[in-house]
């Protein structure tokens, strides 16, 4: 396991029953298989990622508050997942649009995070943002 990289990723949703099918959809499409993660007297869902030489899960856990997400409080502000290509992000933006997920911006560059950098953002049912983007392998990023 690469030193200093991230093992597991745990998202905090206000109902997992929402989140789940949203969760499941997007995170199948980018190689995740489901899981059940028991936490006391509950099983929360669980995502694990099998690609590649590293384990990696993302878990949904059960908020205590009802507040909106708000990505400039502290705390996170999104998470980007790696694509394969320009057009593995193209099908991950039809895909959200046939589920009628929340598209914050279509897929573009953005040349303004670096050159070739292209990509599709969206929010989760709590309004999370979450970003797919595809760079060229040896990205010359921008001033």
């Amino acid at each position: 396991m690469l030193r200093g990289g991230i093992n597991h990723l745990d998202l905090t949703v206000r109902d997992p029953r929402i989140s789940e099918p949203f969760y499941r959809a997007v995170l199948g499409f980018l190689g995740f298989e489901p899981k059940r993660l028991a936490h006391g007297n509950t099983h929360l869902p669980l995502f694990h990622s099998t690609e590649g030489e590293r384990l990696f899960s993302i878990a949904l856990q059960q908020a205590k508050h009802e507040a909106e997400h708000d990505r400039y409080s502290p705390g996170l502000h999104h998470v980007a997942f790696s694509a394969a290509s320009r057009d593995d992000v193209d099908s991950l933006h039809h895909l959200l649009m046939e589920m009628g997920a929340i598209v914050l911006d279509p897929p573009a560059e953005y040349p303004q995070y670096a050159l070739g950098y292209y990509a599709v953002f969206f929010a989760d049912p709590d309004g999370l943002k979450l970003e797919f983007v595809h760079m060229p392998s040896e990205p010359e990023f921008a001033a």
